[in-house]
């Protein structure tokens, strides 16, 4: 009697079914589509896994940012006191005036350092998304649609709207 070995190692009789060259293609076929299986989801796992580490660093990044942004946002009271002390002492040259003066610049650069933008739009067109429009008038020399006075001063944080400012438009 003849054996043969079979692809397990174990000898094969005559009388066993014999592994054919189509079911070994069948078996080859079926664990190809097993390892591209298997290659699909470890590329979708590690694209999965790149798209959370971008948006954790974007959040972060986010984060940094606006830190500040409560902080800020309760300066804004001060710097407009200052700021109406100082237009309340227009004609006075006297020393509390220079200190205020020198106390809302150094409040403005420390704010400027932090991100903080002025908001000032006094002859700019009209922006709603930046600007408060509280009432309209007409401006001879002012075009129409543009900020004739600014009553309040809008204040950004990198790029994002902290406090619109309180504006006048010019009309038609």
């Amino acid at each position: 009697m003849h054996s043969e070995l079979t692809p397990t190692g174990a000898a094969a009789s005559e009388n066993s079914p014999d592994l054919t060259a189509g079911t070994l293609t069948g078996e080859l076929e079926q664990l190809r589509a097993a390892v591209t299986a298997i290659k699909d989801e470890a590329l979708r796992e590690r694209a999965e896994l790149d798209n959370q580490r971008k948006r954790l660093a974007r959040d972060v990044d986010q984060a940094r940012k606006f830190a500040n942004e409560r902080l800020l946002s309760q300066l804004l009271p001060v710097l407009d006191s200052l700021e109406a002390g100082l237009a309340a002492s227009a004609g006075d040259n006297g020393k509390l005036r220079e200190g205020m003066e020198l106390t809302l610049k150094q409040l403005l650069k420390v704010a400027a350092d932090n991100g903080m933008t002025v908001v000032d739009p006094l002859g700019e067109p009209f922006n709603p998304d930046w600007h408060q429009a509280i009432s309209q008038v007409a401006a001879p020399n002012v075009p129409a649609g543009h900020v004739a006075q600014v009553f309040q001063k809008g204040y950004a944080l990198n790029e994002r709207l902290l406090r619109p400012a309180l504006v006048v438009v010019s009309a038609d």
